[in-house]
């Protein structure tokens, strides 16, 4: 009997133990803001301080708003949240559902016209334009909006609808209408939009870590490289 409830008591104290290590990997709602607020300074060369970036920058606006509603959202305060919302879109012109999920160091530029659905998930390090769309197709319940991974830029005007997958280190060129799954590392543009450029991101970052093509004996990556 004893026994029995020592293992019962450790199981519980090695959950309470998970949980609050998972709580403390979880970045603050305020550390998110920090980050978003970083990442539009390092991404905007008009910007000659950080300060630009929290007095003038709609875009940074825009976000911290949603950072706000997902809060609201994720802690079941969903009217609120979507009241919120919607007092947003009347005042920067911007209409992210607070059930999106969007990951770290997020940026929009200027922001004006961006929609994105509620149940978007947008990875880490993410940069979007004005007037960008991440909508649905007409299907009703269930996954409904795209899926981002890290590192992904989607130029001004382009639309992307329905549950499809946008791989890591994508770009989407501006006016595009993405309506398939993207695969990583490539570069995309049209309507609909198409594959045009293939490999050259996941090159380049092997570069930046140190990598030397000259190594290689294939031209066509080298090429890549210099892209």
């Amino acid at each position: 009997m004893s026994k029995a409830l020592v293992d019962t008591t450790a199981r519980d104290q090695g959950g309470a133990e998970a949980a609050a290590d998972l709580r403390v990997k979880e970045p603050s709602l305020f550390q998110l803001m920090r980050e978003d607020t970083q990442a539009a300074f390092e991404r905007d060369p008009a910007a000659e301080s950080k300060s630009d970036i929290v007095l003038f920058s709609t875009g940074t606006r825009i976000v911290w708003a949603y950072r706000r509603h997902h809060w609201l959202w994720t802690h079941g305060m969903r009217k609120l949240a979507l009241w919120l919302a919607k007092r947003m879109r009347r005042k920067l012109g911007a209409d992210i559902h607070p059930g999106a999920q969007i990951g770290r160091r997020f940026t929009i530029d200027h922001g004006i016209g961006v929609v994105i659905g509620g149940t978007a998930i947008i990875g880490d390090d993410c940069l979007i334009y004005q007037n960008v769309t991440l909508g649905m197709t007409g299907k009703h319940g269930g996954k409904r909006h795209p899926t981002l991974g890290n590192n992904v830029m989607v130029g001004a005007g382009a639309t992307l609808l329905g549950n499809i997958n946008v791989g890591d280190d994508v770009k989407v060129a501006a006016g595009s209408v993405v309506v398939h799954d993207v695969p990583s590392c490539t570069t995309v543009a049209g309507v609909p939009a198409k594959v045009v450029r293939e490999g050259h991101n996941k090159l380049l970052r092997l570069v930046s870590s140190g990598f030397n093509p000259a190594q290689l004996d294939n031209e066509n990556v080298r090429w890549s490289c210099a892209l």
